[in-house]
Parts: structure tokens; C-alpha cells; sequence
């Protein structure tokens, strides 16, 4: 039962916005939900948890109640965002031909355990962001230059929050991983600074932060090409067992 004083809305993910096969991108999905939560404010971080798989292509139940919401498919609990005081350490400004170069190295072009991601894996220019983050030499970051394709936009000419999430997500985890490894993103933290254009040209930073046990965590950053931070992000990702 919906009370007077919760928002419920219908969300149905399209299959271009997979992580996974059949399952939703990690960082799309958790910036939808911010989006639902926040609106188009980015004065604060928020946080999204993801505690189970988000399936493509089925009506899922989106609800906001106070300074929570939630994403459930029936009674199971699939996501869920808060809004944090969160201060960021966030990677290095890595100039975009650097991170452009760096691309050369990325380890997905070796052996990509889900090479149909829309952030990260082997897409068709415009369909996908590809964001082949690799090494720079030297850092400790890894980095990829991200070309803005003119795919992604909103009514109002930007691109929407989801697809920032998006951009963020995949490089945390791709700091840990050798070719054909992977792991489930787990939790999500970002705040958005400013907005992104289609067309536009950033730098995606990335760098490992630990690991605990099954537990992996890492941060990054988008970049202007003049070194001024868009946004920023830190993440819990969950190996297999």
C-alpha cells in the first residue's frame, strides 16, 4: 500500500543499459535512482546500494519516501539511495591525450568478462560510452579519454545523471581487474559538479583504494579538459567467491 506520503513510479530498463547479461548496469542504475531521489539538485553525494541484480526489460516499482528510495521488482529489495556528507580523495587530473593513450592498455581489450556493457565493454560507437580505462605509466591511476557520444542526452541538451553514474562505475572496478576478471558492484557513492555535453571530450580517472577480503574498493573522477573536476565517485565492488 502506497501512504499519501510516498512517491511510487513505474521504471523499466531498456536492455542498451546492461552491465551483465540481463542484469542492468551498475552505475546507470544507481544514478537513476539518485536522479529519482535528488532531481536535477547536485548539492550533496548520494549513496546507492545495490543489493541484488537489476533484470532488463520488467516493470520495476521505483518509491521515494522521505530521504530514502528504492527500487524493488515485487517484494525484493534491488536498490536503494541516501543521501551522505561525503568528502571525496579523488584521483589525480590525468590530461585527455594522456588518458587517451593510456586506452592502449586496457585490460578488456585482452579479455572482457562482459564485453557487452554499455559503459565499458566492446559496443558499437554511439550505441555504448566506451571507456576503456588503462594504465599510466607511473601513477598508479588508470584513465581513459572519454569522447561524449551525441546518443546521450536529455530535454535539456545535457547528459543525464545516469549516464555520468555510468561513466564513473566501470573504471573503480577495472583499477582491480586483469584481464577476464570480474566482480559485482556493490555500492556506489558520487556527487555531480557539473554538467556533461554530448560531443564533449573528459578524462575518466581511476585508481584501487583496497581490499578486504571479497571486497574491493576504488574512486574516480571525470575531468573538463582543463583539469576543473565534473564529478566524483567511490565504490564497493564484490568478487566471486
Amino acid at each position: 500500500m502506497t501512504t499519501a506520503a510516498e512517491l511510487q513510479t513505474v521504471l523499466t530498463v531498456p536492455a542498451r543499459f546492461r552491465g551483465p547479461e540481463g542484469s542492468a548496469n551498475g552505475g546507470w542504475i544507481a544514478g537513476t535512482v539518485s536522479e529519482a531521489l535528488h532531481g536535477a539538485r547536485h548539492d550533496s553525494a548520494v549513496e546507492v546500494t545495490l543489493h541484488a541484480p537489476t533484470p532488463l526489460d520488467t516493470e520495476l516499482s521505483l518509491r521515494h519516501l522521505a530521504n530514502t528510495t528504492t527500487l524493488t521488482d515485487g517484494e525484493r529489495l534491488l536498490v536503494e539511495a541516501i543521501t551522505v556528507t561525503e568528502e571525496f580523495d579523488v584521483p589525480a587530473f590525468v590530461p585527455f591525450n594522456e588518458a587517451a593513450r593510456a586506452e592502449g592498455g586496457f585490460a578488456g581489450l585482452v579479455e572482457h568478462a562482459f564485453p557487452g556493457c554499455f559503459a565499458c565493454g566492446m559496443r558499437d560507437p554511439g550505441d555504448g560510452l566506451r571507456i576503456f580505462p588503462g594504465p599510466v605509466s607511473g601513477t598508479g591511476l588508470i584513465a581513459a579519454g572519454w569522447r561524449v557520444p551525441m546518443t546521450v542526452t536529455d530535454e535539456d541538451g545535457a547528459v543525464p545523471d545516469a549516464i555520468v553514474w555510468a561513466a564513473l562505475d566501470c573504471p573503480t572496478g577495472w583499477a582491480h581487474f586483469q584481464p577476464g576478471e570480474f566482480a559485482l558492484l556493490g555500492r556506489l557513492t558520487a556527487r555531480l559538479h557539473r554538467r556533461i555535453y554530448p560531443g564533449g571530450t573528459y578524462s575518466v580517472v581511476a585508481r584501487a583504494s583496497g581490499r578486504e577480503g571479497r571486497k574491493l574498493f576504488g574512486e574516480s573522477a571525470i575531468y573538463e579538459t582543463d583539469g576543473t573536476l565534473v564529478a566524483a565517485a567511490k565504490a564497493v565492488w564484490i568478487a566471486p567467491a
